[in-house]
């Protein structure tokens, strides 16, 4: 199943990178100093680990201040991952909290032994948290399937993205172990 995810992602490698500011998804203030960028991969467990144990703290301390803003990009490793990036990407005004439940619940929904499976878990856990979009129009669209496409293409081209999460700081890549006490480091040198 991989290998079918990397194909797409080398036959679709020649999209134009869309203009998509407004379709990210962001929190914290547009004009802040600091800009992160979060490469995730949905169904990836350190990803999720990022989501529950260090980004709370970063949002309290430094994105709810107005310091920092993070925006969160698509680098799905897996056709299930595909997948729930576009779901997060369907509803704009909920993206953030799509993802942010996807994230949190990601044992709930990222099982089954195949991929019509794995989708119905989605579907149900989606339809379950009370999010109201139509399942089948979100993962068939192609406009948000290029858009996820594009964001996994620009991390690999622009910043050598090849593991997920990875995290980009005004536009220089986080090279240390991604944790609290290591990203506070960081981003108070940029204060």
């Amino acid at each position: 199943m991989k290998k079918i995810f990397l194909i797409l992602i080398l036959f679709f490698g020649s999209i134009n990178i869309l203009n998509a500011e407004g379709n990210r998804i962001i929190a914290g203030n547009k004009d802040a100093k600091i800009t992160i960028i979060a490469y995730e991969s949905l169904t990836c467990s350190h990803c999720a680990d990022f989501h529950k144990n260090v980004y709370p703290q970063l949002k309290k301390d430094y994105i709810d201040t107005g310091l920092v803003k993070i925006e969160f990009r698509h680098f799905p490793l897996d056709v299930a991952a595909f997948n729930a990036s576009k779901i997060s990407q369907c509803k704009s005004n909920e993206s953030l909290k799509i993802l942010n439940s996807l994230y949190s619940n990601q044992q709930a929904w990222v099982k089954g032994g195949n991929m019509e499976e794995i989708n119905d878990n989605l579907k149900t856990f989606i339809k379950n948290q009370g999010f109201d979009l139509d399942f089948e129009k979100c993962i068939n669209d192609k406009k948000i399937e290029d858009y996820v496409l594009n964001d996994r293409i620009e991390g690999t081209k622009k910043f050598k993205v090849n593991a997920t999460p990875t995290i980009i700081i005004n536009n220089k890549k986080f090279e240390k172990p991604l944790n609290y006490k290591n990203l506070k480091k960081s981003l108070e040198k940029l204060i």
